[in-house]
């Protein structure tokens, strides 16, 4: 018989309900159905190992495709990831993504009438190091439209996506700006019940990670579970 792994608790109203009627499209992504928890078992909370995997091709820089700077205000954007115990998760993989500095992504599914920026990568990814620190060159990303409600626009926010030690540990959040006036109008940040873990979605701003005359430095730290953890997407 295999163990059963117990993970530690985390407080209601740290992640969003799966139903958040102010965000129009949860109602078509998630069941319909009550859930059904089953346990983890040791098996698929230890194994595979995720850090067995390949990265071709390790990106922090997003700022340069060929010889071209990105258009923008050069951000960095780096901190720590931690496991439950608040030990750094070293080894893990860690990507980012977002909008250009004019709001739209490098994606052929973004039709925003925002101008494409061919410098920018708008994706980046690397291994968290021995103290789980992880570090990117970024622009800061624009506001965009999204179309929930009228005049709906999303804060300018950093998508990550962290793997733990196998494929069930994968934790997906959205980074936002301190001072954005658009947070308190955005129903995906306000779909986190607790007003202090919408707080921990917010980077703060790190004067002394910042490139002299180069750019300017955020920092956000990740908390994987616990009393502390991070806001996750809906259906992570």
């Amino acid at each position: 018989m295999s163990a059963v792994v117990v993970y530690a608790p985390v407080p209601a109203g740290t992640h969003p309900d799966n139903d958040s009627p102010d965000y129009g499209s949860t109602a078509l992504r998630h069941p319909k159905q009550p859930k059904i928890q089953i346990p983890p078992s040791s098996t698929e909370a230890l194994g595979p190992k995720i850090h067995a995997v390949r990265f071709d091709e390790e990106i922090t820089d997003l700022t340069r495709n060929g010889g071209d700077h990105a258009i923008g205000e050069r951000i960095v954007v780096h901190g720590r990831v931690f496991d439950t115990e608040g030990r750094p998760l070293v080894g893990a993989p860690i990507e980012i993504w977002q909008a250009n500095a004019a709001g739209r992504y490098v994606h052929i599914g973004d039709d925003h009438q925002a101008p494409l920026d061919p410098a920018f990568r708008g994706v980046g990814r690397m291994r968290t190091d021995q103290a789980g620190r992880y570090r990117f060159l970024t622009v800061r990303p624009g506001a965009y439209p999204w179309r929930n409600h009228w005049n709906a626009w999303r804060p300018a926010h950093v998508h990550f996506s962290i793997f733990g030690d196998c494929s069930l540990s994968r934790l997906i959040t959205q980074m936002y700006f301190p001072g954005d006036p658009l947070l308190e109008l955005d129903p995906i940040f306000q779909s986190i019940p607790d007003p202090l873990a919408r707080q921990r979605l917010i980077s703060a701003f790190d004067l002394g990670a910042t490139v002299p005359e180069w750019a300017l430095a955020y920092r956000f730290d990740i908390v994987l579970r616990g009393a502390r953890a991070t806001p996750i997407e809906p259906g992570r």
